[in-house]
């Protein structure tokens, strides 16, 4: 349908907000601010299938993945629409092993939410601290509609870390399948696909 000059829709203002609640069309984001968008986008995913998903997301600040805790508390008020909590952990372990709770409700159901989506963040020594809890965490598994994707920054050249680091072998030696985003877009593509694989597996 055509529209003419007095039919067409006034134009909404544009606000920064919209990279995370616009659902057409192009947005613009840093890798930081997609990866705030992720568990909007499954949130909206999750409600438009009739389930009653919270999404729980915690982690330990580092460098290259440093920024994720201040770009999430600046969104705090979307993500509180969405169900979505941000604690930050202690430490890298204690957050790992929060989202191992999680995903206990098939045992322990809850009268508001069917699943927990979790994200945990951390770079390389915190996934070797962390090792134990993931590794505990994978092999429990994940309840029916829950799930949880470790968003892990890596450090080959030892800029921001006393040592390099390439955590995909410490992935592999726990049993976590890994995905390897190439670009920006990708953050949000295949991070949609590891909670889905995670919830489908178990992983």
């Amino acid at each position: 349908m055509a529209l003419t000059a007095d039919s067409a829709p006034a134009s909404r203002p544009l606000t920064l907000d919209d990279r995370y609640l616009r659902e057409e069309g192009p947005v613009y984001l840093s890798g930081m601010q997609a990866l705030v968008r992720l568990p909007l986008d499954q949130s909206r995913r999750d409600r438009r299938a009739d389930l009653r998903i919270g999404t729980f997301i915690s982690g330990y600040p580092g460098s290259p993945l440093g920024g994720y805790d201040l770009a999430l508390r600046q969104a705090r008020h979307i993500l509180g629409e969405h169900d979505i909590r941000h604690v930050p952990g202690a430490n890298e372990e204690l957050a790992a092993t929060a989202l191992s709770g999680t995903q206990m409700l098939d045992r322990y159901p809850h009268s508001r939410y069917d699943g927990v989506v979790g994200l945990w963040y951390g770079k390389g020594p915190g996934v070797d601290r962390s090792g134990d809890a993931l590794k505990h965490g994978n092999f429990a598994g994940t309840s029916r509609h829950g799930a949880v994707v470790v968003l892990s920054g890596d450090d080959h050249e030892a800029k921001s870390s006393t040592m390099p680091y390439q955590d995909d072998y410490a992935f592999v030696g726990h049993g976590m399948p890994v995905l390897y985003p190439a670009s920006t877009g990708e953050f949000l593509t295949l991070g949609l696909h590891a909670i889905a694989l995670s919830r489908f597996s178990g992983c």
